[in-house]
């Protein structure tokens, strides 16, 4: 059986088509929890709003793993990423294309991992836990809205989808 690269004219076509195909910029974000069931967020300092802890998906990398590396950028400790929460496709706005974003559980943080958290990015001021009525105040209102239903797919074990 002759593999892809057996024949260079399909290969060739095939990397075209690759190449005009639509990109999509991904974003993940992460519910983090305090173990009186406050939420974590962030406060960056190119936002006028809190946000949930997360970014921008690196190229080749999985939601998961750049949901992974922001929170150790942000705020300097490893956390699992637990099941996707909510998943939302956001349309064109303003400067920026089209994205998809990634909600995930965080779970609650362990003693250690609350003593270790600080501020590790610049584009980050401050962190802190607020009950999720708080939260929704810090928040930008979409945000506010897709924690809100980030948190209610987590109590009831399901995954909300608007994609």
């Amino acid at each position: 059986m002759a593999g892809l690269n057996d024949d260079p004219d399909r290969y060739a076509y095939l990397a075209e088509g690759n190449a005009k195909q639509a990109r999509k910029r991904i974003a993940a974000k992460v519910v983090i929890r305090d173990g009186l069931g406050r939420v974590l967020l962030v406060n960056p300092t190119y936002k006028d709003y809190w946000d949930l802890p997360g970014g921008m998906v690196e190229s080749n990398e999985s939601p998961s793993k750049g949901a992974e590396r922001e929170i150790l950028e942000e705020v300097g400790i490893v956390v699992t990423i637990g099941r996707v929460l909510l998943t939302v496709w956001i349309g064109p706005h303003g400067p920026w294309d089209d994205q998809i974003l990634f909600v995930f559980d965080g779970a609650a943080l362990t003693p250690q991992q609350l003593a270790d958290l600080r501020v590790v990015d610049p584009e980050i001021s401050e962190f802190g836990f607020f009950q999720p009525d708080e939260a929704a105040r810090q928040l930008r209102p979409d945000m506010a809205e897709r924690l809100g239903q980030a948190l209610d797919a987590l109590s009831e074990g399901t995954t909300t989808n608007f994609v």
